[in-house]
């Protein structure tokens, strides 16, 4: 049964080989451990309000090498993407889609997402999974909103060495087995990320806004980039990537 560790002694070791990294997903791989860190300012699970910030994209649209599907609008997901594969990142395998993005994955960051609550499920996935990266930073800079969460996530997240790679042991990080959107227009979703690990189903939220051409993540007040992981009894409500 997973359990918040709040105020708790930090784990010794590589934090990928840890109990907070094993039990949630690689998404969360600075982050599970930033959560036993003293926050800097108060602001719990709140949205940050962050202002738009410079990202990989043009100021004024996307690029001609940007191109996605967006005719779903605003319509939420029935079922997952159908056109899926599954690249690794690091220690963690995320969903990669033609239609929905990351369409470029040449270098750091992978980006380039559709404008629509797929798109928005792809980012949350995706963007979070960087952060266990060596190159991470070059994320956070430009896939996070700017403003005093995301300085408190890099100050945070610098304490942390080293990034677990490929040939870590997969058989204890957990992975992403589902997802649901629990809000969504063009300019911001909210995104319910699922995880199975050994010790069952967790789940976190992830919310993004659509920020100069791509989605980027709005990192709450406490300088996490996703609500605090919490246990999921069932996969009731989530959409499954493997039926």
């Amino acid at each position: 049964m997973f359990t918040r560790r709040q105020r708790q002694p930090e784990e010794s070791g590589p934090y990928w080989r840890q109990r907070g990294w094993q039990m949630s997903a690689g998404f969360l791989a600075a982050a599970v451990i930033l959560g036993g860190v003293v926050a800097l300012t108060s602001g719990g699970d709140d949205p940050a309000r962050a202002t738009a910030g410079r990202g990989p994209v043009a100021e004024h649209g996307r690029p001609g090498d940007c191109r996605t599907d967006d005719s779903a609008g605003d319509a939420r997901p029935k079922s997952a993407p159908e056109d899926i594969t599954w690249r690794r990142l690091g220690a963690v395998r995320v969903p990669v889609s033609p239609t929905a993005g990351p369409v470029r994955t040449e270098g750091t960051p992978w980006w380039c997402f559709a404008r629509t609550a797929t798109g928005a499920v792809m980012a949350a996935h995706v963007i979070t999974s960087q952060m266990g990266m060596s190159d991470w930073e070059a994320v956070a800079e430009r896939q996070v909103l700017p403003g005093k969460p995301r300085e408190m996530f890099v100050f945070k997240r610098r304490t942390i060495e080293g990034a677990p790679s490929e040939t870590a042991d997969q058989t204890s990080v957990a992975s992403y087995v589902g997802f649901s959107v629990s809000s969504y227009s063009k300019s911001a979703a909210s995104v319910n990320l699922l995880m199975r690990g050994t010790d069952g189903f967790t789940g976190a939220t992830v919310n993004l806004r659509w920020d100069r051409g791509d989605w980027k993540i709005l990192p709450f007040g406490n300088g996490r980039l996703y609500s605090s992981v919490r246990t999921v009894q069932n996969t009731n409500g989530y959409l499954l990537w493997e039926s």
